[in-house]
This record gives structure tokens, C-alpha cells and sequence, in this order.
């Protein structure tokens, strides 16, 4: 089973802040990088924020200032810190992980976990 397992979200007030974990199973080696996404009701699912097994990481606008990407490497997870959360941050918030090995890439989506910002 490779499927990542997301926790941490919640209701929250606007202005507050939310962690989210997101823990990987399977071989860590032929990881190559984890993302968060989310998916808001009527909308298409959006990159958040990525972070190479290098430790490269990558924003969308609208989460710049505002959330962190970062990885524990020894429990293959990846976490988000959300700071100053806003209504329209409101969403599903998927993991994925990306993977190279035996010649193929593949990436696993977690089951996701809500994310609610009341105004």
C-alpha cells in the first residue's frame, strides 16, 4: 500500500493557522517528491506547494507568505503550515507522492482531509 495518509484539518477562524501532515509508506528511496493540493466545491484541484526530495520547493500565488512546505525524511512525511488562512482556502487537501523506480513514474493521491476557514 503506497497511498499517503493525510491528517490535521479542521475548522478554523479566519486568521487562524492549521498543520497538516501527510505520511508516505512503501520505499522512501524511489520518492522523488511530495505535494499538496487542494480541490474547493465546483473548482478543479490546484498545486499548493511541492517539495523535492532535494528539498526544492515550489508555491502557488496564492499560498506564498502564508503556508510552508517542509519534510521529516527519516518518517517520510511531509507537513503544511497554513498561517492567516482565509475563506477562500476552503477546500479538500490532497497529498500526493511521486515516484520513480523500475523505469516508471508514478504518484499516489491521499484520501485528502477538509480544510474549513469560517469568516
Amino acid at each position: 500500500q503506497v497511498q499517503p495518509v493525510e491528517s490535521g484539518g479542521g475548522l478554523v477562524q479566519t486568521g487562524g493557522s492549521l498543520r497538516l501532515s501527510c505520511a508516505a509508506s512503501g520505499s522512501s528511496f524511489s520518492i522523488t517528491a511530495m505535494a499538496w493540493y487542494r480541490q474547493a466545491p465546483g473548482k478543479q484541484r490546484e498545486l499548493v506547494a511541492q517539495i523535492t526530495r532535494g528539498g526544492t520547493t515550489t508555491y502557488a500565488d496564492s499560498g506564498k507568505g502564508r503556508f510552508t512546505i517542509s519534510k521529516d525524511s527519516a518518517k517520510n512525511t511531509v507537513y503544511l503550515q497554513m498561517n492567516s488562512l482565509k475563506p477562500e482556502d476552503t477546500a479538500v487537501y490532497y497529498c500526493r507522492t511521486d515516484r520513480y523506480e523500475t523505469g516508471l513514474y508514478t504518484y499516489h493521491w491521499g484520501q485528502g482531509t477538509q480544510v474549513t476557514v469560517s469568516s
